[in-house]
């Protein structure tokens, strides 16, 4: 029965570069290995593949093929011996193990972990979200523990290394398989992987190295902040591992609602009723703003729904200069109940405006829309 071809086994040209070479095995030895793939000619094909890639990884074996085909492999000792060929770079990428002859280490299991990030709620009333405040919170993290200064062992005492992976932090199992043995390497279950066991733990910690405690920072809250944006604190969350940085804290605003003001971007809303002769007449009228009272023009003839802009009277900009606007909506209020002399001085107005009505293009409530 003829031999494959190992460039067309592995999906290649004859031209491919080492790196192609060993990219078309990866992909396909993900695809048909025997512990992935249930198919039954998985097996056979996952050997095609690896007697495909040990001859074409191998410079001399590769030339050999390439100027006398099969028969040039021939005189360099039979068909390629696959156990002795390092495939423990990919194996590792792909199934987590190393391969070979007693399988190696991959790399420590202590390199250095990020601590985990932690969060705070903080509200604020209106004003201060608005003018920025300082603010001291309290959070609840891990410490290093003040009794054994990280070590997790009783004062006196010190961690021992671990006789199970015998101070590795990880430990090996050698799984026999088509390709020869294989050592897939686990964290030890005995020192999690630390490489030392602690035998007298500390009593303050319990053999942790950190204990629970509760500390005070104080936050610049900045002027303008809203409501759910958050600010950050670097470093202030839980400690790292093995020598890796501390997470960091993020505070959470809230903002009460104010009693009068509604927030839009930077700008803020008031609505304000003033009566039919206000309305009507004009007036100057009194009202709140965020820094204060203020006085305020209403222009005779003023409709239902008039915004009236009042400049720099809103939010300051987010670590920025200047600030928004007050927008004020005027509503016409409609007395529901008037004295004798009222009804008879609106009945006089009525004789003298007339009885005509004219549909209104957008309601008030449309024009509260727009606004909003």
């Amino acid at each position: 029965m003829a031999q494959k071809d190992y460039y067309e086994t592995l999906g290649v040209g004859r031209s491919a570069t080492p790196d192609e070479l060993k990219s078309a095995f990866r992909n396909l030895a993900r695809q048909y290995h025997p512990d992935v793939n249930k198919a039954p000619d998985a097996e056979e094909r996952f050997k095609e593949l690896n007697e495909a890639y040990a001859v074409l990884s191998d410079p001399d074996k590769r030339a050999a093929y390439d100027r006398f085909g099969h028969a040039g492999l021939n005189g360099m000792g039979g068909a390629p011996d696959f156990t002795t060929v390092d495939f423990s770079d990919i194996f590792e990428e792909l199934f987590g193990f190393g391969m070979g002859m007693g399988g190696r280490s991959r790399g420590s299991r202590n390199n250095p972990r990020r601590g985990a990030d932690l969060s705070y709620s903080l509200s604020l009333n209106f004003e201060e979200a608005v003018f920025g405040v300082e603010k001291e919170v309290e959070i609840t993290r891990d410490e290093t523990c003040g009794t054994c200064r990280g070590s997790g062992a009783e004062p006196g005492t010190s961690p021992q290394r671990c006789t199970a992976c015998e101070g590795r932090g990880e430990v090996r199992q050698v799984r026999q398989t088509i390709l020869g043995s294989m050592v897939q390497v686990t964290t030890c279950p005995t020192c999690n992987g630390q490489g030392t066991v602690i035998t007298s733990p500390c009593k303050t910690c319990r053999g942790r190295g950190l204990e629970r405690k509760t500390v005070k920072r104080n936050v610049a809250i900045p002027a303008g902040i809203d409501n759910g944006q958050q600010i950050r604190l670097a470093g202030e969350g839980q400690p790292g591992q093995f020598g890796g940085p501390n997470g960091n804290l993020y505070i959470e605003i809230q903002v009460k609602p104010h009693q009068y003001f509604r927030r839009k971007g930077d700008d803020l809303l008031l609505n304000l009723n003033v009566n039919v002769a206000q309305a009507a007449l004009g007036a100057e009228v009194e009202i709140p703003t965020i820094d204060g009272k203020t006085s305020l023009t209403i222009p005779a003839g003023t409709q239902p729904g008039k915004v009236i802009n009042i400049r720099g009277k809103g939010v300051p900009h987010l670590r920025s200069t200047g600030r928004g606007d007050q927008l004020v909506v005027v509503n016409v209020e409609v007395p529901t109940r008037i004295s004798p002399e009222q009804r008879k001085i609106f009945e006089q107005l009525a004789q003298t405006l007339g009885s005509e009505v004219l549909p209104q293009e957008k309601s008030f409530f449309d024009k509260l829309r727009e606004i909003f």
